[in-house]
């Protein structure tokens, strides 16, 4: 019960691997706001997760809708008072190689799950701050880490889930908020006909939602992006490498191609603290010290 007395929001938990969130954490005694678009699959959910004796409430909304989102936090401070953890989990997908893809189908990805993302953790950042304390998982993807055929908006909604990640753990680290990601391999609604049945079986989305404890209990990490899936866990992280000064003269550029390897030796590459390591890196190798001003803003 180490999450108990928690308040937890899980967006998209109507099924997959939303559900399976939402059960983790109510098996650990948080009390769960199952969100989703769909009041039936909702309530199906917050049904199952009371009648095996946790706590939980079914609240209708789009994370797209700032109306209904407020709506669903006031929702869940009248009942509970207060909102420990946020999931952001929601999100669709309009797969189409980029030469067939329409305008269209890369907004509305963005919108769900970016956008989504951004209105619901806006929605609870006061109110972490206010008492705290927050735990917030934003739900990543190896299509936006790595890339995948067919998923140019899909890979950029996930990758700059990352970036706010990398930001608001920075903002939010004085006021005991941590922010991480789980970029998860499940089988859901949107795995049907791609996978075989026994790849399926193995991905299963309850192996994937224990990565979810780590992530949200009491000395959760910051920063971090779990990778997860079929009971395998692995953290992924954005490096920088040490790279040479080339300096500014009129053959600088032919001077990148000729020390390319040497640009990209990944001989004692770090990952940054914050954006500013890597002007403070450039400015180091062209013999300036830079200020030290990364991380001091409110």
């Amino acid at each position: 019960m180490m999450l108990k007395d928690r308040v937890a929001i899980v967006t998209g938990a109507g099924g997959g691997l939303g559900r399976a969130h939402a059960m983790l954490l109510a098996h650990y005694g948080a009390r769960v706001v199952v969100n989703d678009m769909n009041p039936e699959v909702a309530t199906r959910v917050a049904e199952e997760i009371v009648t095996s004796g946790g706590e939980a409430i079914a609240v209708a909304a789009s994370v797209t809708d700032e109306a209904q989102v407020t709506a669903m936090i006031d929702r869940t401070l009248s009942t509970w008072g207060r909102v420990d953890i946020l999931i952001n989990n929601a999100g669709i997908l309009r797969d189409k190689s980029f030469a067939k893809m329409t305008l269209a189908d890369f907004r509305v990805v963005l919108d769900v799950h970016l956008m989504g993302a951004v209105i619901c953790t806006k929605a609870v950042w006061e109110i972490m701050r206010q008492q705290r304390y927050g735990r917030l998982v934003m739900t990543t993807s190896s299509s936006g880490l790595y890339g995948n055929f067919g998923q140019a908006n899909y890979a950029a909604a996930k990758m700059a889930l990352v970036g706010l990640m990398q930001t608001l753990a920075i903002e939010g680290e004085k006021h005991n908020i941590r922010v991480n990601c789980l970029a998860p391999t499940a089988a859901t609604q949107m795995t049907d006909g791609i996978l075989s049945k026994e790849a399926l079986a193995q991905l299963d989305p309850r192996r994937v939602s224990p990565g979810l404890l780590v992530l949200v209990s009491e000395d959760a990490p910051t920063r971090a992006i779990l990778c997860a899936g079929a009971g395998h866990f692995a953290r992924a992280h954005v490096t920088l490498t040490e790279g040479c000064h080339v300096g500014g003269d009129a053959d600088a550029g032919e001077r990148v191609i000729e020390l390319w390897g040497e640009i990209g030796d990944r001989t004692g590459e770090i990952v940054p603290a914050y954006g500013f390591t890597q002007a403070e890196r450039e400015l180091a190798s062209a013999g300036c010290l830079a200020p030290a001003i990364a991380g001091s803003r409110s």
